[in-house]
Order: C-alpha cells, then structure tokens, then sequence
C-alpha cells in the first residue's frame, strides 16, 4: 500500500548538552537524520520533515543529499510535544499528504532500514503501533494492552506505578489512516503534567472510537532512539558493524575489524585489505590496494596501492600505483607510480611515475599567506632530507642529492645539490670539551 511519510524532527535535544541540533549529530560521517531519511526515501516518494529548533540549519544540511523533501515548521511555543508536530499553523496542508496512509517516524532514530519499514507497512489495519519488549522500559511510553487489542499509551512522566514496570513500550512509530488523523489531530489537548500535546493520545482516541489497533514488534537495535551523546557513542558503534560487515561481504579483508573506523561514502573495489586501526574518512574510494595498521585516508581515492603503517592521506589525494610507507603524510597529492617510504610531507603536489621520495622530504607548499604547488616528472630521485619550496617545476630524470633545499626549476638530466660546504676543524672536539 503507497504511503507518505512524515519524520519529526523539531526537538531541541537538551540532553545532548549541545548547541548543535540533535538530528545535525554525525554517526559514521552523516547527521543521524540523514539515515533515516535515505530509507524512507526507499519506502516513499512522499516524505515530510516536521522542523522548528534551528531549522534553517538543518534544511540547508539536508540539501546536500536530498532534493525532494517537503518541510514543514512546528510552533513549540503554542504547539509543543510530539502531537503538536502534526497540529501546527499549516498542519492542514501537512495532513494533505499525497497518499491516505501516513507512516509516522522520529529524526533520532538513525538504525531504522527500510525493509523493517516495508515489513511494518504490511500489517493490515487502519492504526498500527511500532513496539519494543524492553528489560529496563525506563524512559518510555507503556502500552497498555487488553489480550491483543491496545487500550492505550501513557507517557512515563504521567504513569502510575503498576504501571511504570510494563515492559511493553511505546517506539514512536505510527501508521495511521489519513483520515483517521485529520480527525484525532485537531481534537488534542494538552492536559497533562508537560502540559503538550501527545501524539500517543490519538490511541485513546482510536480506542474510544473503536478502530482496529494492531502492534508491531521491532528489535531494540533498529528501533533506537538517541538521546544523549552516550546513545549517539552506541548507534554508531552499531552503525559501523553495519559498514563493515556489507565491506567484508563485498571481498574486504578485515583484521581486527572492531578496530577500523569507516564511513558512510567509503567505497571499495575489488580486493582490499585493511590493517588493524585503520580509519577511512568522507567520499574515499579505496582500489584493489592494502592500507596498513593505524592509517588515516581522508576524502581520497586509492587506487592499486599500499598505504602505511601510521600514513596519512589527507582529502583531495589520488594516488595510484603507489607505494606510501610510514609516518608520510600526503595533502591534495596526485601521486602515481612513487614510492615514498618514510618520513615525508607532500603537500598540494603532482609526483609522475619511477619518482623516489626520500625520508625527510618535505614539499614547502605554504609561504603564509598561498598555498603553491610542486611538479615533479617522473623517474626523479629526491634524496632524504630534502626541501623543496614551491611553486617549482622539477622535470623528469633528475637528481636531488640528499639534504638540498630546491628553490628554482630543474632540468631533465640535471644533478641539484644546494649543501653549504663542510669544514672540519682539525681536534676541534678537544678544543671544545677541554679548554683552549
């Protein structure tokens, strides 16, 4: 059945402790509303955002990904809680959704996927409640159910004792009939302790009325909610097992994978194989290469290469063909066919095929005010401890003898050494340790 989607997001999130919008929190490189969105994306082309606290920032966060959602802004101030998400100056226009049945879901459940989505929207009847059985239900709204029939939700703010210990909690998920809301919606009241409006109490109302509420029993895991920075640090502990099973599955070798930190956009191609602490950042897309232990590759594309140990490849990199060894750092470096084992800086630089980078090589590409770029032809050697200060061009087929600073362009064939010339002072160490 074709329905719409509706996703609230309008909380202000206090105990995150953050200036931040709750929903803007990042899980494994995407705001955790962003998840969320994606799947319903894949269930329906009518998808909804309820906003209010930073809303202008996080409709233009959401821009960067998705181009076909309807947004919608809540008034806390006269309209607070969950019920007054939907009852809103404009509500009509937000309960006029494209299609009749209206799936009801919270910004700050990132773990949801869309087959458990499709699976909920299978159960027939006009209002469905998504559910959890939980050992430890503080926090939640309780069920309240009669055999199989539910009588109602309350809150744990307005629960009495007996029942306080229910286990069955409310997840804050809905299907309901549109018409069904456009009826309960407006008839609303905000008579309780929080004085808001509770979506829940459109239960009461279906119970009252005699409609047919049936459940649906999710898992813990993807029914989640996050509300502290201590849930944000659980969600993408599991969001992560996610990513890295799906890599593994694709041909990925893993070693010690509860080690290795990965995002949402990292992609990988054909046979990799990643070392114990490695950490993958942004758009990077990983090639038929080994990235060794405790490595970072940042926005970068590797491709047919060996990365590491303790490497990083900071973001705008491409490196082909490459062997990148430890300690080297590399920044907006187009590297292909090089070989930098050890100790090096190649920052905003262009380095051709056969090129050997020596240890203590460091490209000067800031001069304080501009960044400047460094080309380097191929079959180059630049021997260790070595700077050069760019802008520079150096050509193919030259020779950098070690500990020489390259200010000024190179030839092919050239043979560039810049040393100051060595004294010796004949018995100069005793002269120094033991007086004149």
């Amino acid at each position: 059945m074709q329905t719409s989607i509706v996703i609230m997001a309008a909380g202000k999130g206090t105990r995150m402790h953050s200036t931040l919008p709750k929903v803007l929190h990042k899980i494994c490189g995407k705001p955790m509303l962003f998840y969320i969105i994606r799947e319903a994306l894949k269930v329906s082309d009518d998808v909804h955002v309820v906003l209010s606290h930073q809303a202008a920032m996080i409709k233009e966060r959401l821009k960067q990904d998705f181009d076909n959602l309807h947004f919608h802004l809540q008034d806390l101030q006269n309209f607070p809680g969950t019920g007054g998400a939907l009852m809103q100056q404009g509500s009509k226009k937000l309960l006029d959704t494209k299609y009749n049945r209206i799936l009801i879901l919270n910004g700050d459940m990132p773990l949801i996927y869309a087959d458990l989505l499709e699976n909920l929207l299978r159960v027939n009847a006009p209002m469905v409640l998504g559910i959890l059985e939980l050992q430890d239900p503080s926090g939640y709204g309780r069920i309240l159910m009669d055999g199989d029939c539910v009588k109602g939700i309350v809150e744990e703010k307005d629960c009495t004792q007996v029942e306080k210990k229910i286990k069955k909690v409310n997840a804050g998920i809905y299907v309901v009939d549109k018409k069904l809301l456009q009826e309960f919606i407006p008839a609303l009241e905000n008579q309780n302790a929080q004085q808001e409006y509770y979506l829940t109490d459109i239960v009461q109302k279906g119970v009252q009325k005699g409609v047919e509420i049936k459940v649906f029993m999710g898992d813990v895991e993807s029914f989640m909610g996050v509300n502290s920075k201590l849930d944000l640090c659980s969600a993408q502990e599991i969001m992560l097992q996610r990513l890295r099973k799906k890599a593994m599955l694709n041909g990925v070798i893993m070693h010690l994978p509860h080690t290795i930190y990965l995002e949402e956009d990292v992609e990988f191609v054909g046979e990799c194989e990643l070392q114990e602490g490695v950490r993958i950042i942004g758009k990077s897309v990983i090639e038929e290469s080994v990235i060794k232990s405790h490595s970072v590759i940042e926005e970068s594309i590797i491709k047919n290469s060996d990365v590491g140990p303790l490497a990083h490849i900071r973001p705008k990199s491409i490196i082909k063909d490459s062997h990148i060894g430890n300690f080297v750092e590399v920044k907006a470096g187009d590297l292909e066919g090089v070989k930098a084992g050890h100790l090096s800086y190649l920052g905003d630089c262009e380095i051709k095929k056969g090129s050997n980078i020596g240890a203590g090589v460091i490209t000067c590409n800031y001069d304080g005010k501009n960044k400047h770029k460094t080309w380097i032809g191929e079959n180059v050697f630049v021997g260790s401890d070595s700077q050069i200060i760019a802008p520079v061009k150096i050509d193919s087929e030259v020779l950098i003898g070690a500990g020489s600073t390259i200010s000024k362009d190179c030839n092919t064939g050239d043979l560039v050494l810049s040393r100051v010339e060595q004294k010796n002072v004949t018995k100069g160490y005793y002269k120094f340790f033991k007086g004149k």
